[in-house]
């Protein structure tokens, strides 16, 4: 049976490294309340392969 609440997955993908076209992809993991944020997130997070934080923005 599924949890039920509002909290749910989001993956997260790096923005800069999609522009670059160098081959990976920095992504993450992370929750969020559906019902207190309505919008897609977006957060700054390290970049292990550019070697410096990011904007990363949520994808579905």
């Amino acid at each position: 049976m599924a949890k039920k609440g509002n909290r749910i997955q989001v993956i997260l993908e790096c923005t800069e490294h999609k522009a670059t076209g160098q081959p990976g992809m920095s992504r993450y993991i992370t929750t969020k309340n559906r019902k207190n944020t309505t919008e897609r997130i977006e957060l700054k997070k390290y970049n292990s392969i550019l070697k410096k934080y990011t904007l990363h923005k949520e994808i579905k």
